[in-house]
């Protein structure tokens, strides 16, 4: 097996922008990482908004990597070499997506079903002094916090409940219960904690190569087709990370079928902001008959994307998967690492900046997260699937069937390895808001109008498509087109 080297070091931070793409390529196993880099042009810099972390040169690295591998498997199929223009601005509203993102003039956190579940989600102090952040966002989890609490589950009444507790005490009984929650950690507690360790281990974007598998060439295509025409995915993952991963594979092309319990489906805000170009099916990898289906149609999947854990249980492991499909590229999204101490405990990006150090960093009068609100989901989807991109150039050149994977907590260490800003030179920035940076779009979609972010890239020499239309849940069979 082959994999990146593992670092155990701190290590310098990049010098300059084309350090740190170069640095990125590197790691997705590019072969020419230099010559990549000098193909992606980000205009502006930080400090843009009022955070220490490099939040705009790290957003806009991972989408000029997505935008330069992409258009450099269309080039392998016959596409013209392209160039890839980011603009730093665009990136802050990557971060900021679910802020800018409207469905028929709505904002989407008013279109959730208890969008009081989301408010609730904060910082709260302990007994002890130390600070403590919720998750409620989904029944089960709210419920989690609720059965520990033993409170009203407003703010007010969780404030004043968690003060009664110390922090780590009840982060371990809320965890015990199936919630989420994290204990605010400076960066020297995180990498002296033994999961932490482990994440620090492992470079941002981990590839594998797990098993033998046929070469898979990449076949020309025409001039009209995007980059990843005929790449079969299967899409079993919720939320944001691994949904927007999938969307940006189907916005170049791929057909995507994306998979979902029908128990516990994602909000429909969500799937409409992470569903262009996908169709969705529901499958249950409880019951025999869905998981029979979905045995059926990996046969024919060139990339399965998840962001579950206990998939062993239901044979949908990469290891078991890859013995179906040999040749199969996984791309897996974690919290904490598949493997490591936290591999079985649930979590969210807020959850990975409290843990790491990256609120203390933020720290004003109370750990914060950072101005974006959101960091890791975002700058993993476009590391995932350019990971993917990448790999799809390998498996076309040397066979293999490979593993991605990617970490919430994993994605915070790259950020703060980039290197701190100083205080006195962002704090009087002003914060973003609700005004994007840069252009907004507008697609119709089953739901009504989405406006969102534009995409945040461009092409020399080729038009970026735009995402597809979004579909409800459930609306395609379990099988490909």
């Amino acid at each position: 097996m082959t994999s990146n080297a593992l670092t155990t070091t701190e290590p310098t931070p990049p010098s300059s922008t084309g350090e740190m793409l170069s640095r990125l390529l590197h790691t997705l196993g590019d072969p020419y990482p230099a010559r990549g880099a000098e193909d992606i042009t980000v205009v502006e810099a930080d400090p843009l908004v009022p955070s220490v972390h490099r939040l705009a040169d790290a957003m806009s690295a991972a989408i000029g990597v997505f935008g330069r591998q992409t258009a450099a498997v269309g080039e392998q199929r016959g596409h013209p070499h392209q160039r890839v223009e980011v603009q730093a601005g665009a990136a802050i509203d990557q971060l900021m997506a679910t802020y800018h993102t409207t469905l028929s003039g709505r904002p989407l956190g008013v279109l959730l079903d208890d969008p009081t579940l989301l408010g609730n989600n904060d910082f709260y102090r302990a007994r002890d002094g130390r600070w403590i952040f919720l998750i409620t966002t989904y029944p089960h989890l709210r419920d989690a916090v609720g059965s520990v609490l033993r409170c009203g589950l407003d703010k007010v009444g969780i404030a004043r409940a968690a003060a009664g507790w110390d922090a780590f005490t009840l982060e371990e009984a809320i965890c015990a219960r199936g919630g989420v929650a994290c204990v605010v950690r400076s960066r020297d507690e995180w990498l002296a904690h033994p999961a932490g360790r482990y994440v620090a281990q492992r470079p941002v974007v981990e590839i594998e190569r797990v098993g033998d598998g046929p070469v898979r060439p990449l076949e020309p295509i025409g001039a009209a087709d995007e980059a990843l025409a005929g790449v079969r995915v299967l899409d079993l993952t919720h939320v944001i990370a691994g949904p927007v991963a999938a969307r940006l594979l189907a916005q170049f092309g791929a057909d995507v079928l994306h998979l979902s319990r029908p128990d516990r489906p994602d909000p429909i805000p969500m799937i409409a902001m992470t569903g262009g170009g996908k169709r969705n099916a529901y499958c249950d990898l409880r019951d025999g008959h869905d998981r029979a289906a979905f045995h059926d149609v990996l046969q024919d999947a060139d990339v399965f994307v998840h962001a579950y854990r206990g998939l062993a249980r239901h044979g949908a492991s990469t290891e078991d998967l890859v013995r179906r499909r040999p040749g199969l590229i996984t791309l897996e999204y974690h919290a904490w690492g598949a493997e490591g101490p936290w591999g079985e405990r649930g979590g969210f990006d807020q959850l990975a900046c409290a843990a790491t150090g990256f609120a203390v960093e933020e720290w004003t009068d109370r750990p914060s997260l950072p101005p974006t609100y959101l960091l890791n989901d975002y700058l993993a989807a476009y590391l995932g699937a350019a990971a993917v991109a990448t790999v799809l150039r390998r498996r076309a050149a040397e066979g293999g069937s490979w593993r991605i994977r990617v970490t919430l907590a994993g994605v915070c260490h790259w950020v703060q390895e980039l290197g701190l800003l100083a205080r006195g030179d962002v704090i009087d920035l002003p914060r973003p808001g609700r005004t994007p940076l840069a252009a907004l779009s507008t697609t119709g979609t089953d739901f009504g109008p989405l406006t969102e972010p534009a995409t945040p890239f461009a092409y020399s020499r080729r038009t970026v498509p735009q995402p597809g239309r979004r579909s409800p849940l459930g609306s395609a069979a379990l099988q490909w087109r």
